[in-house]
Order: C-alpha cells, then structure tokens, then sequence
C-alpha cells in the first residue's frame, strides 16, 4: 500500500538542488593537507567527514575521523606525533556518493541510506555543494507529512 502511494509521488521527481549546502559553506581540505590539519578542521567544524578537493575545487574523496585515528593507531597506544608525517591523500577514502545537480531526489534518498552526505558534483566533478541525509529527512518528512 505504501510503496503504491509513494509510486504516485511527484515529489520523488523533484531536483535536488535547492536542499544542497553550497560549496561556499561546505568545510573541506585537500590531498596535500597534512593530516593534523584535517583533524583540527574536523574537529573544529563538528562533522565526523568532509570532501577532499584540489585547487580547482574538484572532488577527490572524502577524508573521517576515523580514517585519520586508523591511519595513527599504534600497538600500545595513539601515536598523535605521526600525524604531520601522513597527507589526506595517504588515508582518504576514494569512492564517495555523487550525483549531479540535476538528479531527483529518489536517487538521493537511495544513496543517502548508506552515506550521510552526497557529493553534488558537475560534469566535470568540480564540487558544488553537499547534500545532507538530514535536509534530505526534513524535506520528505514536510513532503508527507506537513503539506495539505
């Protein structure tokens, strides 16, 4: 019953652009940073993950904090001090959820069960912007549930 009335929903269709956080507020770091330095800009913007770009603003990955503290994990204990002597290149994760902007958001709901942000890219995979799975939650939630 529910996947009949969802088949009905124009709102599947819709471009997702609108719902994105553009490039310009997106926090990111490049392959060259060192790796304390993408911690500090983990850290200090809240996320657990953010986009990896060069200097044109094309995406190259996406370094976590995880993947820092795996890249320092020693036998007996954290080793902080090996940080400087890693890049976001060494330990950042190439394959990452995409899409254009003008895809729909029933592909952004399918991607977004596995990832908690997709890449908005364009042809050239400059990066645009971020599409979270909260603002795509909070768009089908008003969609469902909020509109008459």
């Amino acid at each position: 019953m529910i996947q009949e009335t969802l088949k009905n929903c124009t709102f599947l269709d819709e471009k997702i652009r609108s719902l994105m956080i553009p490039i310009e507020r997106v926090a990111h770091v490049q392959q060259n940073n060192s790796l304390e330095h993408a911690l500090l800009v983990l850290v200090k913007s809240g996320y657990t993950a953010i986009p990896v770009l060069d200097k044109e603003t094309k995406l190259n990955g996406v370094i976590s904090k995880s993947l820092i503290l795996d890249s320092i994990l020693g036998l007996e204990r954290i080793e902080l001090d090996r940080l400087h002597n890693f890049k976001v290149a060494d330990v950042m994760e190439e394959k990452v959820a995409t899409m254009k902007l003008s895809e729909t958001f029933s592909k952004a709901l399918a991607l977004s069960i596995n990832n908690p942000f997709i890449c908005m890219t364009d042809d050239n995979g400059i990066l645009k912007g971020l599409l979270t799975r909260r603002s795509l939650l909070v768009y089908l939630n008003q969609e469902m549930f909020q509109k008459k």
